[in-house]
């Protein structure tokens, strides 16, 4: 494996915040490697700049284009996705990484299409070993 982890969805808000936390990791002297991934080279550029990670990698990867979501994956042992909403654009990124055996980590809230994911999704994780953990570290906020 290239990466330990990828963060993809890297350049929207909370993906933001994970890339420069891990930036800020790694100036502290923790050792992982890792790459930003998502639609805009210009806009991972852009990120990379504002954060001071000018040695992360950038990988260019499209939520609808599941060739370019295969060859991501298999670049890396862990996908940080914080691309949503997941109903539009995180089924072939999570169906990449169950077919490839790479973990997926998401901040899903959408429990419908989280169970979905479960159905068609499962056994080809089993098959191939990746380990899927949806909505870790959701953030539940009463509509009230």
């Amino acid at each position: 494996m290239k990466f330990d982890l990828v963060v993809y969805g890297a350049t929207g808000f909370t993906g933001r915040l994970v890339c420069a936390y891990l930036q800020q990791r790694q100036a502290q002297g923790s050792e992982f490697s890792w790459a930003m991934a998502g639609r805009s080279l210009a806009k991972l550029e852009a990120l990379r700049d504002a954060i001071g990670a000018t040695d992360i990698p950038l990988l260019v990867g499209d939520a609808s284009d599941a060739a370019s979501l295969a060859s991501l994956v298999t670049q890396t042992r862990i996908v940080i996705s914080v691309a949503g909403p997941y109903q539009l654009f995180g089924t072939e990124l999570l169906a990449a990484c169950a077919a490839s055996g790479t973990d997926y980590i998401d901040i899903c809230g959408e429990p419908l299409w989280m169970r979905e994911m479960i159905e068609h999704y499962e056994e080809a994780a089993k098959v191939s070993g990746a380990r899927i953990l949806l909505s870790c570290g959701f953030d539940s906020i009463p509509a009230e």
